[in-house]
């Protein structure tokens, strides 16, 4: 396949996945004529939340008529979905047109693949000036490949914890260095501050951008949502309140992202986002591996008439709010998981409570993740664990009584061969 061929090219060119700088990048947009000083963007950083922020935006625009390029990653299916302009996905033949002109004027220089990837969005997202750059950071901020924008509309801070810690040194792994990473060199605008974990992390990250001139909203203090019993969301912020249907996605977590969204919206004035257009928005959000639940097709197919979920979550924050999700079901959860060798799996699971079972499992083609035999034993202490080969022999030896949901957990890399097998 073409597209493939020339994706094997670009890996290829630094032998370092990552390499935490901007001097590539920069020196390669430059002969591009810097293209990324040509757009209107609204970046995301943090550590959980981006993607469904940045699906929640999307959503909410698309009903105001304005047009969106979206920079995301990594990808779930296919690496296309990190390429969206004018509301769409660039086709294979699109993509590898795009990216045989970066590779030409990169002339083989050394480059990580992120960074490549970055400069290729940037060199065509400026073909359509007008419209609305979405652009989620990448592993931080300070040396991300998305960091070398001159202004922005707004930035958005999502929930930060720990996660990554394998690239920060050994004396560095705290929330206090991450936050630094992720909000020291933020623009100057408009930031808005999703709720987080803690008020810890919240006066870390005032302080962090005390010295930043934007104008400021943080979660709670000036945005805020909650939830009727009647059936409906109210939303408020400084320019009054609205009253919201609940939207089309699952768990509280989502709420959170999408009140950032509207309240990101809402501080741009130009945009003229109205009430409506947020109505209608919040309710035909597309998320993908994000608390997904899978209505059809192979793997549906072996459980019937239960409940198949998959999430993409990986670190204990994202295990935190999804415990959160689990713990408000009145029925049997068992848990399939399968993670990278580089993440807390300890630490992941403990924030897991009631789950009726645990199947640990290899994530197909991630040479980097853990096999699913070591998880298990290193998981040995959780009640009802077991090993099994592959995601399809996880789901039938889970003996599923009437309403049990199953939940496929631990890494987007495994979310992805779950749907693409499914």
């Amino acid at each position: 396949m073409k597209l493939q061929k020339i994706v094997n090219r670009l890996q290829k060119l630094h032998p370092k996945e990552i390499d935490l700088s901007l001097d590539r990048i920069k020196k390669l947009c430059k002969t591009l004529g810097n293209p990324q000083d040509r757009l209107k963007a609204i970046s995301v950083v943090g550590t959980n939340g981006k993607y469904s922020t940045i699906q929640a935006l999307f959503s909410i625009l698309k009903e105001t008529n304005i047009k969106c390029n979206i920079y995301t990653s990594p990808h779930i299916k296919r690496i296309n979905e990190r390429f969206v302009f004018n509301n769409e996905e660039l086709s294979d033949g699109d993509l590898g047109i795009l990216f045989e002109e970066i590779e030409e004027a990169n002339n083989n220089e050394p480059i990580t693949f992120f960074e490549i990837l970055s400069a290729a969005y940037f060199y065509k997202a400026s073909k359509y000036p007008e419209n609305i750059n979405l652009i989620e950071a990448g592993l931080f901020h300070r040396f991300d490949a998305t960091n070398i924008l001159k202004n922005n509309l707004a930035s958005i801070i999502t929930s930060i914890g720990l996660d990554h810690l394998d690239w920060l040194p050994e004396n560095e792994r705290t929330t206090k260095k991450i936050i630094f990473e992720k909000t020291s060199t933020l623009l100057n605008s408009n930031i808005i501050i999703a709720k987080q974990n803690s008020s810890k992390i919240v006066n870390e990250i005032k302080n962090s951008i005390t010295k930043n001139s934007s104008k400021k909203y943080f979660f709670n203090e000036d945005y805020n949502y909650s939830l009727s019993e009647n059936g409906f969301i109210y939303y408020e912020d400084k320019n009054g309140g609205i009253k919201l249907p609940i939207p089309n996605v699952e768990g509280q977590f989502q709420l959170e992202n999408i009140s950032t969204a509207i309240a990101t919206l809402r501080s741009i004035e130009q945009l003229k986002v109205s009430e409506n257009n947020i109505k209608d928005g919040i309710t035909k959000i597309e998320s993908i591996a994000r608390l997904q639940e899978i209505s059809s097709g192979k793997l549906k197919e072996l459980i019937k008439n239960n409940k198949l979920l998959v999430d993409g979550s990986h670190n204990p924050l994202g295990a935190k709010v999804l415990n959160e999700y689990l713990e408000g079901l009145n029925c049997n959860k068992h848990i399939i998981l399968g993670m990278m060798s580089n993440k807390d799996h300890i630490k992941y699971m403990r924030h897991f409570k009631n789950i009726s079972s645990l199947t640990t499992v290899d994530i197909p083609n991630q040479p980097n993740s853990i096999k699913g035999k070591v998880l298990k034993n290193k998981l040995n202490s959780f009640d009802n664990v077991k090993y099994k080969e592959s995601i399809i022999d996880a789901i039938k030896s889970i003996k599923v009584k009437e309403n049990d949901i199953i939940l496929i957990t631990g890494s987007l890399y495994l979310a992805g061969e779950v749907l693409n097998l499914n």
